[in-house]
């Protein structure tokens, strides 16, 4: 009981204060609770309001050992130390022990990028003869187009589809409304998905209004769609690694090396900084010389 009532007031404080997604709660308790499994094994009676620098050094030098990677060990200090600022701010301590604790430095790797050749080619891939390959190619040009998270397009609503318009309405991060801008290639097939593949299944009632649906009627899952991307790669010989979420970061990188601005860029991906956006933004040097001699006044003679 040392750790419980802390860990559940702290899910409520993710939920009602900082209106995280059920995703991001889980990941947060997962990484208090690997400290409290830790705890108890090597300080039994150790409460989490007791716990100094030198506990939490230990903590990480154990799963250091065990051959975690530095990327996981500076996501699982993230979530300890906001426990420990849910602490701070709820009275319970006046010190934080976290406040000196360093993350594992972390080298920048960058997803791989899809050209536009290639997701071309990937498209090829597609049995459009099919009903799933109807809304596969729906769905990855849906993914390509808007530069969709995963969880945005399995959870794409009819009646958020705003053609007419141009946009489409999706949920983001810590249930985040945004308007994303769709093109002309996503809106056909989506139309023909609608039109003339899902208009024929038999829809659970509480899918009703979701678009991308699996043969039984039921929402697609995101293992699912993973799958679905992976087994496209193969077929068209693609060796990088590719998930869902390489056509987001194709989305932003093919947009800003086509000169859209950056600003404009994180409001399509829904980012609250545009630090975040920077990430996808890997450019060569050769491109940004490019861009500061077309652009620069001073660069220009």
């Amino acid at each position: 009981m040392l750790w419980q009532n802390y860990i559940k007031g702290f899910k409520l404080y993710l939920k009602l204060e900082k209106s995280l997604s059920e995703n991001s709660i889980e990941a947060y308790l997962r990484d208090v609770k690997n400290l409290q499994i830790w705890c108890e094994t090597s300080y039994p009676n150790l409460s989490p309001l007791n716990i100094e620098l030198n506990h939490l050094q230990a903590f990480l030098a154990a799963i250091h050992k065990i051959g975690l990677s530095a990327t996981s060990q500076a996501r699982m200090i993230s979530g300890i130390k906001a426990f420990y600022k849910y602490l701070l701010i709820e009275g319970e301590l006046t010190v934080n022990p976290t406040e000196l604790l360093e993350s594992p430095k972390l080298g920048r790797k960058l997803p791989d990028v899809l050209s536009p050749a290639e997701i071309d080619k990937l498209l090829g891939q597609i049995d459009l003869s099919s009903p799933e390959g109807t809304r596969n190619r729906a769905m990855i040009e849906t993914l390509y187009g808007c530069g969709l998270r995963v969880s945005e397009l399995i959870n794409l609503k009819i009646s958020n589809l705003y053609f007419k318009e141009g946009f489409i309405k999706v949920v983001g991060k810590g249930d985040k409304e945004r308007l994303a801008p769709i093109g002309g290639s996503a809106i056909k097939y989506i139309n023909i998905y609608l039109e003339n593949i899902r208009i024929h299944h038999k829809i659970n009632r509480e899918f009703t209004d979701i678009v991308f649906l699996n043969r039984r009627g039921n929402k697609l899952t995101r293992v699912m769609i993973f799958i679905i991307i992976k087994n496209l790669a193969e077929k068209a010989g693609i060796k990088k690694q590719i998930s869902p979420h390489t056509f987001r970061h194709s989305f932003a990188t093919h947009l800003i090396e086509g000169g859209a601005d950056l600003r404009a860029v994180q409001e399509m991906l829904g980012h609250e900084s545009i630090t975040t956006t920077e990430i996808y933004t890997h450019l060569d040097k050769k491109y940004l010389r490019e861009t500061i001699l077309q652009f620069h006044p001073r660069s220009r003679h």
